[in-house]
């Protein structure tokens, strides 16, 4: 991996962002969760979880809420601890299809300790 910005593989991403991804789809909430440093932040839908407890009650939720696929479509290095993945959601929600950007914010690039979901 390199440290400028611009476009990765998803195979080179951070572990945690590999992790937390694999994990989410499989809606595995513990894996998930261990990807974030304890105060960590997530922002999904307009609403803000902070800390490992909300983080987990969050996916939890939004794991159970439909049912759906992801495929990632991309990968970007924006600095050397962020990263944003675009990811394709299918599935029985509102619209049927989206196009989500994942932006995550690590933590000496081991943990997540920020990721903020918005089309």
């Amino acid at each position: 991996m390199t440290e400028h910005p611009g476009e990765v593989d998803i195979a080179d991403l951070p572990e945690a962002v590999r992790s937390f991804l694999r994990a989410h789809e499989a809606r595995d909430f513990s894996t998930a969760t261990a990807a974030f440093a304890p105060e960590a932040t997530v922002t999904d839908d307009g609403r803000s979880y902070q800390g490992t407890d909300a983080i987990r009650g969050w996916l939890e939720q939004a794991g159970t809420q439909y049912t759906y696929t992801a495929t990632p479509v991309g990968a970007e290095r924006d600095d050397p601890d962020r990263f944003t993945v675009v990811q394709r959601l299918e599935g029985d929600f509102p619209g049927g299809v989206v196009d989500l950007h994942y932006r995550f914010v690590l933590d000496g690039h081991e943990l997540i300790s920020g990721l903020v979901i918005a089309p």
